[in-house]
């Protein structure tokens, strides 16, 4: 790969991660509400809650905000919560694997079940069978996900009673360690849920983009000669067809995995999932500024960063990109 090109990428995230930052100092300082009100005591003193806005620097001009934001990011400081009175770094971390976990298994799912229908929906193109799923396919994928996250509640969890409406475990109850949630049969009851919503939503990518690309190689020279061979249509199918078209899938899996984490934030408020997303909800309506940031940022981050490594792999697979050949 080209090392210019390399570095041009880098140079390129990480502007754009300055962009977000910058943006997110601003947002959350020109947003109504005062950002310590869940500090403040009633019974405080004018010279108690100016006290308590020093503490914060928040009694600081906004430019110098800014700088020692900027100068804290450099270092990983993401600052104190106002409303949990914690470190945003650990807060963050307290929720974090809810999030990946809720990510990995559905993203797994949907790209392994969209590939695989991706293949037989070109196969068997222009049956009925192919017909009622690119119906099926396209519903899902336009659905607003709280929508569907509603339906599978009200169906599968108020009206039938199956399976729990939110949270990571029952009431009352916990995991000693991160092991013992994944061993747990419990916490697979509630993940199922907020997973299925997901999937619901990211299978449609896979799906239709594995069936365009395996129209296109079906009609290659050497995929008729494996017809006239006499081999299996499903050796034809996966070894000749599905090997060759899902390389542009695999680039675009890097893109999904990073929109995967934002659209976590809808889905884990719905069925109150104790994840990134739904803690930065929570800090946004208490005006939480640094929690509500560091949520913002770190999605933002991820989101970028997989953008990134999609381009490495569109360069990897396309040396004309990396080369300069391309945008």
């Amino acid at each position: 790969m080209n090392w210019m090109y390399l570095l041009r990428r880098i140079g390129q995230m990480i502007l754009t991660l300055w962009v977000v930052a910058t943006i997110l100092f601003f947002i959350f300082r020109l947003m109504p509400g005062n950002p310590l009100a869940a500090y403040i005591d009633p019974t405080f003193t004018a010279e108690q809650q100016q006290e308590l806005m020093r503490q914060f620097g928040l009694d600081k001009p906004l430019w110098e905000q800014y700088f020692i934001y900027m100068a804290n990011l450099l270092q990983g400081e993401l600052g104190q919560s106002f409303f949990y009175k914690d470190s945003v770094t650990s807060i963050m971390m307290n929720v974090l694997p809810n999030t990946i976990y809720l990510m990995v298994f559905s993203f797994v799912i949907a790209y392994v079940l969209g590939i695989l229908f991706g293949v037989l929906f070109a196969w068997y193109r222009g049956s009925k069978f192919e017909t009622i799923g690119l119906i099926a396919t396209l519903i899902t994928r336009s659905a607003p996900q709280f929508w569907v996250g509603m339906v599978l509640l009200a169906i599968f969890s108020f009206h039938f009673g199956w399976l729990p409406s939110g949270g990571v475990s029952a009431a009352g109850s916990q995991y000693n360690s991160e092991w013992d949630k994944l061993t747990s049969l419990e916490f697979y009851k509630f993940l199922s849920l907020p997973a299925f919503t997901l999937i619901f939503y990211l299978i449609g990518l896979p799906l239709l983009l594995m069936r365009s690309n395996m129209l296109d190689v079906l009609g290659d020279t050497y995929v008729e000669m494996a017809k006239m061979r006499g081999l299996s249509k499903y050796r034809i199918m996966f070894k000749y067809g599905a090997r060759n078209a899902a390389l542009p899938v695999l680039t675009a899996m890097a893109v999904g995995i990073g929109y995967t984490i934002g659209g976590n934030v809808i889905i884990e408020t719905v069925f109150s999932w104790p994840g990134i997303g739904r803690l930065l909800v929570n800090a946004v309506t208490a005006s939480d500024y640094p929690l509500a940031q560091g949520a913002f940022l770190v999605i933002a981050a991820f989101m970028i960063f997989m953008n990134f490594v999609a381009d490495l792999l569109y360069g990897l697979l396309d040396p004309k990109i990396s080369a300069g050949g391309g945008k």
